[in-house]
């Protein structure tokens, strides 16, 4: 048995391809599938089948995309009325993928469909490696909050007793395999430890390491980011997503063609630059997206039904761009601005920028109440990284619903980790009016560096 582990950047997603005896099997793929028939064609192997772990909340699945490219069977759980699928499991039901036996094992908690599914030799009952899905991670366990705090105790007691009545009693010895890895929104604290073991997860797991009133306590005592494109993606990945084949791509366009397509309605130019070059000089009101950050940060801001055209640093980043938001479910992707920023500027356009400053600078205008400090980073880091006392404490993705909280008539100068986020928020204010803000790079990365107080609450 070989076992691969395909990684969506940013989303920290993990999909892995299982291959025995020129067969195999492909768990949660992502929506960007060629990756897997390339595999299977490098391995002279079948895809057999396509397992989901659960109805995935973070990203597009390539459960469909797969099959309409290999006609493998695609298998999930029998506990919602997906709209497609050929196998709808349930505890104990097995499959068999060349000498592998894969038997799907009931974990609720994250969700109420999850399921793990165990691996065998296929002549014995002695576990092998486990798929964990969103139930188990390495260092960490699944989000318990997706149906609302109300339900979450109920939740957590589910999920206590799949980790510690089922997976935990397979062995120590079993290999783990997780769905996501450090960065992800599906979980707190996740390590990049990746396979790990189940008993080496029972000895060092924070979340392994309490009876099951302390373990409830703990995880509804977290406060966990709750993206809003999170039910865009359940129902799309509930009733099948469309296929990208269907999909045309974004086009190159010229000047002219690029500035009609600004002019149509439900339109968003997204500048996929660094932070600097977009401070430098920038379209009015286009929103600083740096090409890493495409993983995942446009759900948190955007409709999915929101048309968009690029700016990028080079053409060739609308492959990455235009794979990275397809995850997202953002399939109005129409185009281009082919000669980028400099074409812009060289026809005598309008455009912006602003300032950048260093902690320093930041630090001492500050100090004499000459600017405001807005801390746009995620609240769990306010609460783990500390913050800088009297700094304002906005969320980047809550920032248009709140930027009537903020003054118009005082510099603001804008700060997150290291200054992208920040970026981001720069490009949101500006559409609200905001004239005077600048962005502290080097963010609150260079301020502590630096030496800075940073307060953090008891």
């Amino acid at each position: 048995m070989e076992v691969k582990t395909i990684k969506s950047e940013g989303l920290a997603h993990n999909s892995y391809y299982l291959s025995d005896e020129h067969e195999a099997v492909v768990i949660d793929p992502r929506r960007d599938c060629e990756i897997y028939t390339q595999l299977a064609k490098e391995d002279c192997t079948k895809i057999k089948y396509i397992l989901e772990t659960l109805l995935n909340e973070d990203y597009v699945v390539g459960s469909l995309e797969l099959q309409n490219l290999t006609d493998a069977e695609i298998g999930h759980s029998n506990a919602l009325p997906f709209k497609y699928g050929e196998d709808k499991l349930s505890d104990g039901d097995v499959l068999h993928v060349g000498g592998v036996k894969i038997k799907s094992l009931y974990t609720p908690g994250h969700t109420n469909e999850s399921l793990c599914y165990i691996t065998y030799p296929s002549e014995s009952n002695d576990a092998k490696a486990v798929f964990t899905g969103d139930t188990l991670f390495a260092g960490s366990i699944g989000r318990t909050d997706l149906y609302g705090k109300t339900n979450q105790p109920k939740q957590a007691e589910k999920l206590y007793i799949s980790l510690n009545e089922k997976l935990l009693q397979l062995g120590d010895h079993v290999l783990v395999y997780p769905a996501h890895g450090a960065g992800s929104v599906c979980g707190h604290g996740i390590n990049n430890l990746e396979p790990t073991t189940l008993g080496f997860e029972k000895k060092t797991n924070p979340y392994l390491q309490f009876g099951k009133d302390e373990f409830i306590k703990k995880v509804t005592a977290e406060e966990l980011v709750v993206p809003k494109y999170f039910k865009k993606m359940e129902e799309l990945n509930l009733n099948g997503p469309p296929l990208l084949s269907e999909m045309s791509n974004p086009k190159p366009f010229s000047l002219l063609k690029f500035e009609e397509e600004m002019r149509e309605q439900n339109m968003i130019v997204i500048d996929t630059r660094m932070p600097y070059a977009y401070a430098g000089s920038h379209i009015p009101n286009s929103v600083s997206m740096w090409l890493e950050g495409t993983s995942v940060y446009p759900g948190w801001l955007f409709d999915t039904n929101q048309y968009i055209i690029f700016v990028l640093e080079h053409p060739s980043d609308i492959d990455i761009a235009a794979s990275r938001f397809r995850r997202l479910g953002f399939d109005n992707m129409r185009g281009y601005l082919c000669g980028g920023m400099n074409q812009w500027q060289d026809a005598g356009n309008p455009f912006r920028s602003y300032k950048t400053v260093s902690a320093p600078e930041t630090k001492e205008r500050f100090a004499k109440g000459e600017v405001l400090l807005l801390d746009v980073r995620d609240p769990p880091e306010w609460t783990e990284d500390g913050y800088v006392e009297g700094a304002i404490r906005i969320f980047f993705a809550d920032l248009p619903q709140k930027t009537a909280e903020l003054p118009k008539d005082k510099p603001i100068v804008v700060t997150c980790s290291v200054g992208n986020r920040s970026s981001i928020a720069l490009s949101l204010l500006e559409r609200a009016g905001f004239e005077d803000v600048s962005n502290m790079l080097g963010g609150l990365t260079a301020w502590t560096n630096r030496g800075y107080p940073i307060k953090k609450d008891i």
